[in-house]
Parts: structure tokens; C-alpha cells; sequence
């Protein structure tokens, strides 16, 4: 994990801390907000303390992998987060409050992570969304991801049937390459034209 803190434009990515546990529940209370994500809304500061021990603290511990609060510069307070997963598949996931939704701000951030996986010498980043999650498909497209494929994957815990869409942007110039686990695990798996 980079200690170095990214800024754009309009935002400051850093590491969640304790302080930021309010900010971080009221992301992941929001039922609309995590519609389209694999888990339910937390519904206390004490699920969200175990949600940071569980997703945040390892990764900053270790090392490994991105995994930022998006704070608007001006208050340095997060609205959102977005982080890499450090296994293989090198995949972008995102969440923002919604009255922070159509402004652009995701794709800044995303921007800018993208940027520090290129300095650090990541070869590719993927990123997935379901089918009837079309604007975070936008932001995929609008930081140069190209769509490869689409999958069937049954959620957890959710328990759901989702059909997801696979983008991948490759850093290194290998256009050619293809991640193929989501591919190959599914059952159902298909390229959709014109995407």
C-alpha cells in the first residue's frame, strides 16, 4: 500500500483511519449506494468497525494492494472509497454517497489510481459490473477500460445471480491479454456485440 497520498484536481486519496469510521458508515448504510455491491447495507458504526478491521487495516498492515477513502480536498472527509484487489485479478471497485453521484468524481479518482498502478508497474487492471449497473460501466469506459466479456457469477452473501460485464485497461502495451478466471469459472459466459 502507498503511504503517499494521491490528490486530483478536487480530491485527496489517502487511508481510512479510525476517525473516519462515521464518514465510512455512512457510505455503507446507504441501501441505494450498495444496491449493485456483494454486501448488505452495515447498519452500526460497530459493523463498520469490524467492516475496516476486515477489508482495511490487512492491507494497510501488509502492504498490498489500494485502498483509499475519496475525500473532497476541501474537507478531507470521505465520500467515497476505491480500492485494487491485491490477488490476481488486480480489480477496481469503487462506492460514492449518492448526492456525490454525477459529478465526475469517481472518474477522478479512478484516474488517478490508475495512474499510480502504471507508476508502480502494474501490468493490467480488470473491473466488473452488473448488467443493470450501466453508469459504473461509464466509468470503466471513461478511464480507458475496454469491455472483454460477460459472466454469470451467484453472489455472496447476497445469495443472487448476477450478470457482470468485464472491462480491463493493460498498462504494460499487451492489448492482446484477456483475464480469464471469471471466464472459466462461469458457466455461462459471453461476449456481447457492439460493447
Amino acid at each position: 500500500m502507498q503511504t503517499v497520498l494521491r490528490t486530483t484536481k478536487r480530491l485527496v486519496l489517502r487511508k481510512f483511519e479510525r476517525a473516519d469510521l462515521p464518514a465510512l458508515y455512512s457510505i455503507l448504510k446507504d441501501e441505494e449506494v450498495n444496491t449493485f455491491l456483494p454486501w448488505f447495507p452495515l447498519q452500526s458504526l460497530e459493523q463498520t468497525e469490524a467492516f475496516y478491521k476486515q477489508h482495511y487495516l490487512p492491507l494497510y498492515e501488509q502492504g498490498r494492494g489500494y485502498a483509499y477513502a475519496v475525500c473532497l480536498k476541501a474537507d478531507n472527509v470521505p465520500v467515497g472509497y476505491v480500492h485494487v484487489a491485491p490477488d490476481g485479478s488486480f480489480d477496481l471497485g469503487y462506492g460514492l454517497k449518492k448526492e456525490f453521484w454525477r459529478l465526475g468524481i469517481m472518474t477522478e479518482a479512478c484516474r488517478a489510481v490508475v495512474c499510480q498502478a502504471k507508476e508502480d508497474g502494474a501490468a493490467y487492471l480488470t473491473a466488473t459490473h452488473d448488467v443493470n449497473n450501466p453508469r459504473s460501466g461509464a466509468v470503466m469506459r471513461r478511464i480507458g477500460m475496454r469491455y472483454r466479456y460477460t459472466y454469470r457469477e451467484l453472489v455472496q452473501p447476497k445469495n443472487q445471480l448476477v450478470t457482470f460485464r468485464l472491462y480491463q485497461l493493460n498498462l504494460d502495451g499487451r492489448e492482446e491479454r484477456v483475464y480469464q478466471k471469471y471466464w472459466n469459472a462461469s458457466a455461462v459466459h459471453f461476449v456481447e456485440a457492439g460493447l
